[in-house]
């Protein structure tokens, strides 16, 4: 790890929810807390449909990081990793190719309590873990500079995290931020939630989330085309997720059963 002792984290605020450990909680997962399973529950009043969509997003990162490393990517950046559940982008990854090389990011201390589950990797490659926010990309660029070898091409993962960082905070600025320091065959990987098909559900959801402490901020599928404003899309290019390369992964139970409020997409750097 990173030199940072788990039992001296920040200390974890129970008071409001937190989306690594809501996302937890619709994985049906055991490292959350009162208040994010009393918010996600409030959530799944307004669609029934939210833990299917969490687990649509991770076998959507599962399958573009099998995609990658076919490809000849063999280090990865995965910034708002949550909480572990197996398996992990690094396994993916290096099950295609043990080299691998992983730097997992969050800002959640609950996941650095946990990030040793984030570690166990082969021999041959490397994964280590930055606790940090992505409104610091220095930091985070600072960190995975001491693993990944910024003169080869990295993956850049983003999996349904940019729904939490507002416009008044850059969102597109970040990434442009980040992807400035890839070289180029690097790639922006990301999912993203939209209101283009559930309107009042998420105008719902996001007042009831605003009144938690966590910004959600909704985009258009022309709002998430523009994080990859100078890149080359992979085909089939902006989709909802589970759309993409579905040959790659097992299908989710009840993913074709109703809208899936979100889109997926792939690019390369020139």
């Amino acid at each position: 790890m990173t030199g940072q002792d788990p039992m001296s984290a920040v200390q974890i605020d129970t008071t409001r929810p937190h989306p690594a450990r809501m996302y937890d909680w619709y994985l049906g997962g055991k490292d959350n807390y009162p208040v994010d399973e009393e918010m996600g529950r409030q959530m799944l009043t307004l669609d029934p449909r939210v833990p299917v969509m969490a687990r649509v997003n991770r076998a959507f990162m599962h399958r573009a990081t099998r995609w990658l490393a076919r490809s000849g990517v063999r280090q990865f950046l995965d910034i708002g990793t949550g909480i572990p559940t197996e398996p992990n982008l690094h396994q993916v990854a290096q099950e295609t190719a043990p080299g691998a090389r992983v730097v997992y990011c969050d800002n959640d201390p609950i996941v650095l309590a946990h990030a040793a589950a984030l570690l166990r990797g082969t021999d041959d490659g490397a994964t280590e873990y930055l606790q940090a926010d992505v409104r610091d990309p220095d930091a985070i660029l600072e960190g995975a500079k001491k693993v990944l070898d910024f003169t080869r091409p990295v993956a850049l993962s983003l999996i349904a995290l940019l729904h939490f960082v507002s416009d008044q905070d850059g969102a597109h600025d970040l990434v442009r931020r980040l992807l400035a320091e890839l070289p180029s065959g690097s790639y922006l990987v990301m999912t993203h939630a939209t209101a283009d098909f559930t309107p009042e559900e998420s105008k719902a959801a996001t007042e009831k989330l605003r009144a938690a402490g966590v910004t959600l901020a909704l985009r258009s599928r022309e709002e998430f085309t523009r994080f990859f404003d100078g890149l080359d899309l992979i085909e089939p290019g902006v989709e909802v997720p589970h759309h993409w390369h579905p040959e790659l992964g097992e299908p989710v139970p009840g993913q074709d059963d109703g809208v899936i409020p979100g889109y997926g997409a792939a690019g390369r750097k020139a």
